[in-house]
């Protein structure tokens, strides 16, 4: 306990201490794009003169300098009522060369609406997996995996708030509206202190807040869906907000279709799906030193299905709200603190005649963070501590006959709380070093107390103006797990917590790499290599079973993992002609006691090359062209290699049972792809629009979805031998998107 109380000390000793150098004066600001009046974030402001001050604002758009001097000769007047001569640098690569931050990607909801989307849709999930060190679950999928990790092991933040599935239709589109989303910055790796919960990334989300003093509408009508969003004030500087729909329609035409259809003897009625999510932002300032923020979102997908036999029904989406209150104490220390509730169930519905079942899991998370940044001459300062509430539903099952006869039911409700607490400090040695160094104690209950010391630094070393190398180390403890029998994350999955079993999953990172900058900061070029350790990690025994099972730990087998490789990646951001080209080499593996004979085998996720080109040329002011290729190397999976026949002793038609040799020892077909889109714009009198036209896998290869085999039978229908068959899923696909401004 006393290590508890020293890391509670630590993080609220510095809130009540506001002393500084009598000679030192706080410059402070807000940057904000006059369009729209929001934050931008990652703009270099510096004083000119002597001393030569920097820093680089928030995600709130807040700046805060240091300068030993008050500067009287000024020109611009900022929020701490002081007067200096002020200088915004846009420049985001020598943004990126002077931090401590490495393994990371920044990526805008406007830079991702450029490229070519599947079905128009524009996806930022699916944009990211086309930078190097993540790769997707497979075609379409909006599903990631980063440096060998799995798809739990991904930490999804909506405005600080946790997000458990962040999927639509089965993994091919995610949750996060274009139109809603203003950025998202994702973590591979160096992650920073207030981050935790899981090992290999931290995806965050930031929404678009509105603007206070003007109204605004966007919105966009698609192949398969389309949207609208309203931002503006509602009581003018005082009161603003953002609200964002997105449905799509398929269901519409299938009804009809089913409907006219109804009649027929052997009509098979088409299922009915459709998804839809909603996107609430809200600010309030209250005075020029406290303002109030609000999040909601609202999401559902639903597949059903009926005939004369049965009906199937099936359901999934979140639930998410949150409240964060920003409150600037004085003009070196802001206070965050926000508490949100998330909730993400499905339920499968089945009725028969005679016969009904109802399966339902989900998972409710309560959190509740409290974050204080403070400014020192030297030092930037962020400590807090978090706590979650979890509520686990565990295949919950309902069945029965419909004269009540027969009934039953299983499942269970589980609980478990956890939290932690961090500190965090950036710091320059002399002239060439900074040091971002941080620590977080994460702790976590159910049935059994875990708990773990998370140690994290990052190191910058400026070799010269246009030339950083940068090294980092992390721990980070993930104490709820995704409990999964495929390779990609369905909605089906189920959230499970640490208890005696499965114990705490565990990860260890080291990180190495250079940046530069070429031709005159025109381009950015890095180069990272990584190392990544994992324990107790979970899979599944042979022939376990997930679903109506009470007790599930007992199916776990628990193991470990390894990642390494090395990433490169160019861009260019100026210019008629922007994009980049991204290369991943790397190595994942897995070794559990109960599988494989207990030896190493490569992962689900093991793909030796990966390379990702993405061009953006704008040819005129009317005609945007960009184009992406992809290619990634045989992926591994496990197949059969043979079959052999059972004969039971009394006769009968024998048993088949495939053979299986070492796990994931099969390589499946090399997976590429080329996107092509155009946008034009148009000229409308009302506002601004275009014509977004995309076609998706241009030259219709016919990529691997999955494999099943196919029994060839001689004359007397005994079998002969299994022949490997391929399904591909999306052959090319044209699309348009009419996209709309006022």
């Amino acid at each position: 306990m006393k290590q508890i109380a020293f890391l509670f000390f630590i993080s609220f000793i510095f809130v009540f201490i506001n002393r500084v150098d009598a000679q030192t004066t706080f410059v402070k600001g807000t940057i904000v794009d006059q369009s729209d009046s929001s934050a931008i974030i990652g703009a270099i402001v510096y004083l000119k003169n002597k001393h030569n001050a920097g820093t680089v604002t928030n995600e709130k758009g807040e700046f805060t300098l240091p300068v030993k001097e008050l500067l009287l000769n000024s020109t611009i007047y900022l929020q701490s009522n002081a007067y200096a001569e002020v200088t915004v640098e846009g420049n985001a690569y020598r943004d990126q060369l002077e931090t401590t931050q490495m393994s990371n990607i920044t990526l805008t909801s406007k830079e991702a609406k450029l490229l070519p989307a599947l079905f128009g849709e524009v996806d930022l999930l699916k944009t990211l997996q086309l930078k190097p060190g993540i790769q997707s679950g497979g075609e379409g999928s909006s599903g990631i995996y980063v440096r060998g990790g799995g798809p739990d092991q991904n930490l999804f933040l909506l405005n600080n708030i946790v997000v458990y599935n962040p999927s639509h239709l089965f993994g091919f589109f995610s949750i996060f509206n274009s139109d809603a989303v203003k950025k998202i910055t994702l973590y591979k790796g160096g992650f920073p202190a207030q981050y935790g919960g899981r090992l290999s990334s931290v995806i965050d989300i930031e929404t678009n807040n509105g603007s206070p003093d003007k109204v605004e509408v966007t919105g966009g009508i698609g192949l398969i869906a389309s949207r609208l969003a309203v931002s503006g004030p509602i009581v003018k500087n005082k009161l603003w907000g953002n609200v964002s729909i997105r449905r799509t329609y398929a269901d519409v035409f299938t009804r009809i279709l089913n409907k006219s259809n109804a009649q027929k003897k052997d009509y098979n009625p088409i299922p009915d799906y459709y998804f839809y999510d909603t996107n609430l932002q809200l600010t309030y300032k209250v005075n020029q030193r406290n303002s109030i923020h609000f999040t909601g979102y609202l999401g559902k997908d639903a597949f059903n299905f009926k005939n004369k036999n049965n009906t199937i029904g099936f359901n999934w989406g979140n639930s998410l709200a949150g409240i964060n209150w920003i409150n600037t104490i004085d003009s070196s220390t802001t206070l965050s603190v926000t508490a949100s509730v998330s909730d993400y169930k499905y339920k499968l519905k089945n009725d028969f005649s005679s016969f009904s079942f109802n399966l339902t899991s989900g998972i409710r998370d309560f959190g509740f963070i409290t974050q204080v940044t403070k400014k020192y001459l030297k030092h930037s300062l962020t400590t807090g501590f978090q706590v979650n509430n979890y509520v686990f539903n565990i295949s919950r099952l309902q069945a029965g006959s419909a004269d009540g006869k027969v009934s039953f039911a299983s499942g269970a409700t589980l609980y478990g709380i956890g939290g932690g607490v961090f500190v965090n400090d950036v710091f320059k040695i002399k002239s060439r070093w900074l040091v971002n160094v941080g620590l977080r104690w994460s702790w976590f209950y159910k049935d059994k107390f875990h708990q773990g010391i998370e140690p994290r630094l990052q190191v910058n070393y400026r070799i010269k103006e246009n030339i950083s190398i940068k090294a980092s180390y992390c721990r980070m403890f993930q104490y709820i797990h995704l409990a999964s029998n495929s390779g990609a994350s369905l909605p089906t999955d189920i959230w499970y917590p640490s208890g005696n079993i499965p114990p705490p999953q565990v990860s260890d990172q080291i990180a190495l790499g250079y940046e530069l900058t070429l031709f005159k900061n025109k381009l950015f070029f890095s180069n990272e290599y990584y190392y990544k350790t994992m324990h107790n990690l979970i899979d599944f025994r042979d022939g376990a079973q997930l679903f109506i099972n009470d007790n599930l730990e007992k199916e776990f087998v628990i193991g470990k993992g390894e990642s390494y490789g090395s990433e490169f990646y160019l861009e260019k951001k100026q210019g008629k002609t922007t994009g980049w080209i991204g290369y991943t080499l790397a190595w994942t593996t897995r070794q559990f006691a109960e599988i494989n004979k207990g030896e190493k085998f490569y992962a689900r996720s093991d793909r030796r090359h990966d390379i990702s080109v993405v061009v953006i040329h704008k040819l005129n002011t009317r005609f945007t062209l960009s184009g992406t290729f992809v290619y990634g190397s045989e992926q591994a999976v496990s197949v059969p290699t043979g079959r052999f026949f059972i004969q039971d002793v009394d006769g009968g038609t024998p048993s088949v049972v495939p053979v299986y040799t070492d796990r994931n020892a099969f390589r499946l077909p090399a997976y590429h792809r080329m996107d092509i889109g155009i946008v034009y714009k148009l000229k409308p009198k009302w506002g601004a629009a275009d014509l977004t036209l995309s076609i998706y896998n241009v030259y219709n290869r016919r990529n691997t979805y999955f494999l099943y085999f196919e029994e060839i039978q001689d004359e007397n229908g005994n079998p002969i031998k299994y022949v490997a068959k391929q399904v591909s899923l999306f052959p090319i696909i044209p699309s348009l998107t009419f996209n709309f401004r006022w």
